[in-house]
């Protein structure tokens, strides 16, 4: 036997920084959307789709999308048509359906349980909810009871017979991350990660009881149960079958393996169908639970997350790409009949008059109406041809910026019909956008600056460039200077008075990456992505100089400026406002913790409005202007997460004999690198990933690891 050393470059931390690293995540787990200053105001919370659900006696298909549900009407299976939605605080993870009652018990991530009652489908009306300690990934309700999934915090056991006043009334702690639960009988049969399947004793619903588990060799992530057999879909994994006619000993007795990631399973008859992400719908024979076969395959366009079977079709919640309908008739030539688009992670959004602009990646321009802020809709919107990443709103035109290399001018001057009058195609992948005039500003990773003439929007043309020495990412206008923020070199300062002929005037170095800037006043505000905000003094362009600095932050990636505050957007921890006035001493006054993963943010009035990566667009008051709250004293706890990564730490895995095979995941199973088969030691794997949670999979010859790391 050999022991596999991996290396990690900045994805782990020393046994004192997990310490600290555990509280800071336990503190805002317990805080939820704690707030100090900053009151939350409404949302439009679509996003990817991670869950399906059917009730096939009314024609009616339930897709999430982000913190929410679409109702839809599957009359006709290959035109899906929307009802009515369902909005939720945090990420929709799964749900289940009740026909008898006609309601839909939501696992709803930091919310916890919600119960809606859709009787009727035009008009969803929210019954009640029940906070949980953990996260609420899966449920499955029998009886007079709900049993939840909740992630780090196990099973909990809620009893719904009063609906408007669900509580919980029982738990069971599993060892590792309960993400699905399937309920037979008297007995829960929990996925609980790097455990394997938990099987727990309800018959008493106030004192659930473990009974035994079952090891599987990878992330137990979704479970279904047919007869004396459970199906586990085992992200790393695939499909494991294990035979469970003797409780008290649980055995695996088959397996199916396939390149991607096994997110959902369900079984009907003798076919199990696994969502592999990366690979879509597979159809597997279980007919010999020892020899599982499969028989079929549809590749879905997105990440396939979750499948619910219902008749001759199958419904599968494919991620960015919405509800995917497949005709299963003939399992071995799977077909789709239908499909229902929602909304990709929300990138980028600008306000202008009574909307937001909210741009989407693939799926475009969104065009919401916030006149009521607590009841925000969709009014209009534009399927952009490439991957939509930034906005800027300049009298009655958006300008989009494609990842794909173009810049998209649509005419908004009828909110509920925006219609793209011109484009312009630059050489590289464009990240940043500023209008100023009759002139685009883009920048790219690749390049630099680019000047585009938007005088004839029919007719964008370029007309300048200038290139920086690293990656550009974002850029910003004042006077005559166009401030660029590149990662490896910092603030660069650019005369743009002749926009033909465009010349570096000035720069200033951070210690990391700058990804994102504002001006305010004589000051740039630079986001740098390892160090927080820094304040630049611009005052003199051909010699900025950095007086001041604020720390206190995650992982920043954007700022927007009003009076005197930095609104700062963090994708691990939210919002951030920082106090500016005093330039040299920057100082954090108020925060609100975003459900999703906080991407970009724009200020109009006392609104602040967050794009909010998965759960769309959220829109927080600005409690500063005189409305006092209590400090609750987050703000100190919010700040240990600074400098936490090491360059190089070591784990070992034991047991796995070379040549190897690494493979590396994130926690949604993605792939963040390459598979490398290794004959020697030691190697290096993981220098190019961020902070966060990822998985290494060692497979040797005869035996396999798999290491959780955080």
């Amino acid at each position: 036997m050999y022991s596999l050393l991996l290396l990690f470059s900045i994805s782990l931390l020393t046994n004192e920084q997990v310490v600290k690293e555990t509280s800071f995540r336990e503190k805002l787990s317990s805080e939820r959307f704690d707030s100090l200053n900053m009151g939350f105001v409404g949302n439009w919370p679509f996003g990817h789709s991670n869950a399906a659900e059917v009730d096939s006696q009314r024609n009616l298909a339930f897709c999430s999308s982000g913190g929410g549900v679409y109702v839809l009407d599957i009359s006709d299976v290959s035109k899906p048509v929307k009802l009515s939605d369902v909005k939720t605080r945090d990420i929709v993870w799964r749900f289940f359906y009740e026909k008898s009652t006609q309601r839909l018990y939501i696992a709803a991530g930091k919310v916890g349980l919600e119960i809606w009652d859709i009787s009727d489908s035009l008009n969803p009306q929210k019954l009640g909810s029940c906070q949980t300690p953990g996260d609420a990934h899966d449920v499955d309700v029998f009886g007079s009871y709900a049993y939840v999934a909740d992630e780090s915090s196990g099973l909990r056991v809620i009893d719904i017979s009063t609906p408007s006043n669900p509580s919980e009334v029982g738990s069971y702690d599993t060892p590792d991350l309960a993400e699905g639960v399937a309920i037979l009988g008297s007995y829960a049969y929990v996925a609980d990660g790097l455990s394997g399947l938990q099987i727990i004793d309800i018959s008493t619903p106030s004192n659930p009881t473990g009974v035994v588990s079952c090891q599987t060799p990878g992330y137990a992530y979704d479970v279904a149960i047919s007869g004396n057999y459970a199906f586990v879909a085992d992200m790393v994994s695939g499909l494991r079958v294990i035979d469970i006619s003797t409780l008290t000993d649980p055995e695996e007795v088959g397996s199916y393996d396939i390149s991607g990631a096994a997110y959902g399973v369900a079984v009907s008859g003798t076919h199990a169908f696994v969502a592999f992400g990366g690979t879509g719908l597979r159809i597997v024979d279980v007919s010999t639970p020892t020899n599982p076969e499969e028989v079929g395959f549809f590749i879905t366009a997105g990440w396939a997350f979750d499948v619910v079977v219902s008749g001759s079709y199958a419904y599968v919640a494919d991620e960015s790409h919405g509800l995917r309908v497949i005709d299963i008739s003939t399992p071995t030539n799977p077909a789709e009949m239908g499909l229902y688009e929602i909304l990709d992670y929300s990138r980028d959004v600008a306000v202008s008059g009574g909307y937001a602009y909210l741009v989407a990646g693939s799926s475009g321009l969104r065009v919401i109406d916030i006149s009521v802020p607590t009841d925000l809709k969709e009014v209009g919107s534009h399927q952009t041809p490439g991957f939509a990443s930034k906005i800027t709103i300049s009298g009655s035109y958006a300008y989009v910026a494609e990842w794909d290399r173009r810049l998209r001018v649509i005419d908004i001057s009828t909110p509920s019909n925006p219609t793209e009058v011109g484009s312009c195609e630059v050489p590289e992948m464009l990240y940043g956008l500023a209008v100023s005039g009759n002139h685009a500003f883009l920048v790219s990773e690749d390049f630099g600056l680019r000047v585009i003439d938007i005088s004839t929007p029919s007719n964008p043309t370029e007309v300048g460039s200038c290139e920086t020495p690293g990656m550009a990412y974002d850029v910003a206008i004042s006077g005559n200077y166009a401030y660029v923020v590149d990662a490896d070199s910092g603030l660069r300062v650019i005369d743009i008075s002749n926009p033909s002929n465009l010349t570096e005037v000035g720069s200033c170095e951070t210690a990391g990456s700058a990804e994102s800037i504002a001006i305010y006043g004589s000051y740039a505000l630079v986001v740098d992505e390892n160090y927080g905000l820094r304040v630049m003094d611009i005052s003199t362009p051909t010699d900025p100089e950095e007086v001041g600095l604020c720390e206190a932050f995650s992982w920043p990636l954007d700022v927007a400026v009003s009076g005197n505050y930095a609104f700062v957007v963090d994708y691990n921890t939210g919002l951030r406002v920082i106090d500016v006035s005093t330039t040299t001493n920057p100082e954090e006054v108020g925060f609100y913790r975003t459900p999703g993963g906080a991407l970009s943010v724009a200020v109009s009035g006392s609104y602040v409005y967050v794009a909010d990566g998965s759960t769309g667009l959220q829109i927080y008051e600005n409690l500063l202007a005189g409305v006092d709250e209590e400090d609750k004293g987050y703000k100190r706890v919010l700040k240990v997460t600074q400098n936490l990564f090491m360059e190089v730490t070591t784990v070992e895995v034991d047991g796995v004999e070379l040549p190897v095979t690494l493979n590396v995941y994130d926690i949604t199973g993605r792939v963040m690198e390459e598979p490398i088969v290794y004959n020697s030691l030691p190697v290096t794997v993981g220098a190019d990933l961020k902070p966060g949670i990822y998985f290494v999979v060692a497979k040797g010859f005869k035996s396999a690891k798999i290491v959780k790391l955080r």
